[in-house]
């Protein structure tokens, strides 16, 4: 599901190439969760949303085809692609060793600062998920996970968490409405915090992987579900 909604900035980070500023705009929003799997994108589509002309739009998307984050579907037309069981179950393995890492160095690292900005982050999640304005809430929760990322000081494990993402940020759309329902994300979320608070890394990784077990569940039941409708004669 594309979105319109002006969004925060989308990344730290300050290509100098237009080329490789499209690539990492388009990239953040794959990340964030702003296409869902099954979305159609186009080269025109997205020069024109990103207001470039066609050729950086279409150097962009080459490079995340070749990443596999994007399937060409015709020469000008992509697909966002939904995972199969097999692939997501082996990225959410990896984030798991991965993010739980990440999220346990953390704690010795955090200042208070940074824990009052997170609480900041949650407040808007919160604030999206209940007016159901779930592509909001998606922006946001990348925010929360990776701010906690960061403070592990090891900018390397960032960078291939950030890959993990890049695969699976469309499948994040499949946790909603129910996860919102549920209030899962929500209930993780808030003990990641009381574990920074307490400096306890344990308390902070056992929430961050609770959290996404938790995901992994929800996205497992709508990757079988899109797989049966697909499997009925046509």
């Amino acid at each position: 599901m594309a979105s319109s909604t002006p969004f925060a900035k989308e990344d730290d980070r300050q290509p100098t190439r237009l080329g490789d500023r499209v690539y990492e705009q388009i990239k953040e929003r794959l990340i964030r969760g702003a296409y869902g799997p099954g979305d159609k994108l186009t080269v025109r589509g997205l020069a024109e949303t990103l207001g470039v002309s066609s050729t950086p739009a279409r150097d962009a998307i080459n490079r995340l085809a070749l990443e596999g984050a994007l399937v060409y579907a015709g020469p000008k037309t992509v697909i966002v692609p939904a995972l199969d069981p097999e692939v997501l179950e082996e990225i959410t393995l990896m984030r798991l060793a991965l993010e739980g890492l990440a999220a346990e160095r953390a704690a010795a690292r955090v200042a208070d600062e940074d824990i009052e900005a997170l609480k900041e982050t949650q407040a808007r999640i919160n604030a999206a998920l209940r007016e159901r304005r779930y592509a909001e809430a998606l922006w946001s929760n990348k925010e929360f996970h990776f701010s906690i990322y960061k403070l592990s000081g090891m900018p390397h494990l960032l960078a291939t968490i950030e890959t993990l993402w890049l695969r699976i940020g469309a499948s994040f759309n499949d946790l909603y409405p129910e996860f919102a329902e549920a209030k899962y994300g929500i209930h993780n979320h808030m003990a990641a915090l009381e574990g920074l608070a307490e400096r306890d890394g344990s308390a902070v990784r056992a929430a961050i992987e609770s959290d996404i077990r938790d995901g992994y569940r929800r996205m497992r039941q709508a990757t079988r579900e899109r797989n049966a409708i697909q499997s009925l004669p046509s």
